[in-house]
């Protein structure tokens, strides 16, 4: 990774989708500052509010601030059929109700379904964190600390309250938590991430060099270890460039993804987002060789015999995962070793011969685990190990190969 001049903060949510419900009570103005510091940790935000919330805070205000419509109505015509109730759950990686009203909470805990959020509720496999707001009297109530305690034995999260002075002029238990405080707990409910504050860059795909407006040179790489590593490397907390040839595979959640067709184009892709890289993974097959001219026509047989023979010339294609790794300040660099014969040999081949970190050897020959299979077995070798993973998804596959890419990265730097 090349030198910078000033370290810039670790976003601790990063890739993270926190669904943010609001209830009516006057602590709901801190629900804006709470979109704004879970957006700077990484995270993705939407906002639903209840009825009542909407009196103390406005939904355009939450709307502005997260940058999406507020969701407000189980049964909204504009938005039903694009992120429903049951949407939004499946969406979200945290749901999290700040200020949650006494009135909630016993809604939540006797498993109602009356508003949007509730539903929400309902229909959420995802984490659920609840932090409450209310006086100090409500707090203390009989029926609120059997409905607190059921959620302290749930899977529920609860966060607070504080103690402190109230809306009302009273004192005691029943504040909303400090923001501070709200976003620590919710950066503590998700695991350490092994890649956190990490750029990844992953070429994928095949490359097209054209031969004339309707021909091509490619090869029978569908871009599915790529994008599965793509998919591995976000799940780590990496912040993750996918620059991918021509695939008929949906773009990676999460990921942002750069399509170019030809060899060239991902080359000027890759060295565009190269320089605050910390680690590249060329997964791409590129093209070794492109015409050296494309025809500005459609190539015709013009009425000659059927077994005319025609030439074309070829020059060789920038080499991608060697100009990488030929930078002075070079990202830990891993290259990928499609072989049909010789594969551990060619592999080391090229793990010296471009100074990679690593590489990966796949046997393409044995169709159940090469090009569009939906399963891989692998080698990775470096210059001092060799690691074999039997066969699995190739999803599997991509964690697996993460994981050896964070323990190399971490052990490099702690090397004096």
């Amino acid at each position: 990774m090349s030198d910078s001049v000033t370290e810039q903060p670790v976003k601790q949510l990063t890739n993270k989708r926190i669904l943010l419900g609001i209830t009516g009570g006057i602590a709901a103005y801190k629900a804006a500052e709470l979109v704004r510091r879970f957006q700077d940790q990484g995270a993705e935000v939407r906002v639903v509010m209840t009825h009542a919330a909407t009196e103390f805070i406005t939904p355009l205000t939450m709307q502005a601030l997260s940058g999406f419509p507020v969701h407000l109505d189980i049964l909204d015509t504009e938005t039903e059929s694009v992120m429903g109730h049951i949407e939004l759950a499946r969406w979200a990686d945290l749901l999290i109700v700040a200020p949650a009203s006494a009135d909630f909470i016993a809604r939540y805990c006797g498993g109602h379904g009356n508003d949007l959020l509730t539903t929400i509720c309902l229909a959420a496999e995802c984490h659920i964190a609840i932090v409450p707001a209310m006086n100090q009297a409500m707090w203390s109530n009989e029926q609120t600390q059997i409905n607190i305690e059921y959620l302290q034995q749930s899977k529920v999260h609860l966060f607070g309250p504080d103690e402190g002075q109230q809306a009302c002029g009273e004192v005691g238990l029943g504040r909303l938590l400090e923001v501070d405080q709200i976003v620590s707990s919710t950066v503590a409910i998700f695991p350490t991430e092994k890649l956190l504050g990490k750029k990844v860059v992953i070429t994928a795909g095949p490359t097209r060099e054209a031969i004339d407006p309707v021909r091509y040179i490619t090869n029978h790489s569908s871009g599915k270890q790529g994008y599965a590593l793509a998919e591995a490397a976000v799940d780590a907390g990496a912040e993750v460039v996918l620059v991918s040839g021509p695939s008929t595979l949906s773009p990676p959640d999460r990921v942002r993804t750069i399509d170019v067709i030809s060899a060239s184009d991902m080359f000027s892709a890759v060295m565009s987002e190269i320089d605050d890289c910390d680690i590249f993974i060329g997964v791409a097959a590129v093209a070794d060789f492109r015409p050296v001219s494309s025809a500005k026509h459609k190539i015709k047989k013009d009425g000659a015999p059927s077994n005319q023979s025609i030439s074309i010339e070829l020059v060789e294609n920038p080499d991608i995962i060697a100009s990488v790794a030929s930078r002075k300040n070079k990202p830990f660099t891993v290259g990928f070793a499609a072989e049909t014969e010789n594969l551990l040999d060619n592999a080391r081949i090229k793990l010296k011969k471009k100074n990679l970190d690593m590489i990966v050897a796949n046997d393409v020959s044995d169709t159940s685990i090469g090009f569009n299979s939906e399963d891989n077995a692998s080698t990775i070798l470096m210059s001092d190990e060799q690691i074999s993973l039997p066969k699995t998804s190739k999803r599997n596959v991509s964690g697996k190969i993460i994981d050896v890419i964070v323990e190399k990265v971490k052990s490099s730097q702690e090397k004096p």
